[in-house]
């Protein structure tokens, strides 16, 4: 970054690139205040040289609300959500998968605050338009039905959570494999549903079986690990553990 910086000037669109691509790097290490300061850096300048309405400024936006939504900090990143999400309205159009990310994240951010309601209807919205656009396979689309999942979860829902949460399950077992981390999560969701049901023999069976698959792919003291083993240890205890993952 600082490279491009000298010899292609800190305002070019390539070295704004880099500096997010930095801020994405310390997201993903778990370093969210200091992305945060690079996201609005970075932010500030594609404002200024490409423009609010560009797309790679919306990108910007985009990131810089998830890291703050990673900190708790949900008010303002549900107000930057939903900045982003008219802007990619208006300039690629409702139906644009980035626009659709956008309206994905803003249902997110919203189930965060226990704005279930609200969220489930733009999560349904989002899921509905993703298998028009995309496809019911696509891997973006098995998101929204997540998404949707949770937020029924957390209305009670369990019917409804658990059809949403086999279909993911199932569908990614065949597309992702059965180890993948994301078929992985959608197996330890529909536990915690089956536990939410009273289904005690199958919600633990199922969990044991996430925590083997966990414990093999992702090794034992990876956090997803961790959870499920201590999810089993507490439901053959006889204790109600109830928190479905999202």
């Amino acid at each position: 970054m600082e490279a491009r910086k000298r010899v292609l000037g800190k305002e070019h669109p390539n070295t704004l690139t880099s500096i997010n691509n930095l801020a994405q790097s310390l997201t993903s290490l778990g370093k969210f205040e200091e992305a945060e300061g690079i996201h609005r850096q970075a932010l500030a300048l594609r404002k200024r040289v490409l423009g609010k309405e560009h797309p790679d400024t919306l990108t910007s936006m985009n990131n810089l609300a998830l890291v703050l939504g990673s900190q708790g900090k949900y008010e303002e990143a549900e107000g930057i959500h939903r900045q982003t999400l008219e802007l990619s309205e208006s300039v690629l159009g409702k139906k644009h998968p980035s626009t659709l990310t956008s309206m994905n994240n803003l249902a997110e951010v919203l189930r965060s605050q226990g704005k279930h309601g609200e969220a489930k209807g733009i999560h349904r919205q989002t899921l509905d338009w993703r298998e028009s656009v995309l496809g019911k396979k696509h891997p973006d689309t098995l998101t929204s039905a997540a998404g949707l999942a949770s937020t029924c979860w957390n209305q009670d829902q369990w019917e409804e959570a658990e059809g949403l949460e086999v279909r993911v399950m199932e569908t990614r077992k065949r597309i992702l494999g059965a180890e993948h981390p994301d078929t992985l999560a959608s197996m330890h969701n529909l536990a915690y549903t089956w536990k939410s049901q009273n289904r005690n023999e199958e919600a633990i069976s199922l969990m044991k079986e996430c925590f083997e698959l966990r414990n093999q792919v992702l090794g034992p003291e990876h956090p997803d690990t961790e959870t499920s083993l201590k999810a089993v240890h507490k439901w053959e205890s006889g204790e109600n553990e109830i928190e479905h993952s999202g």
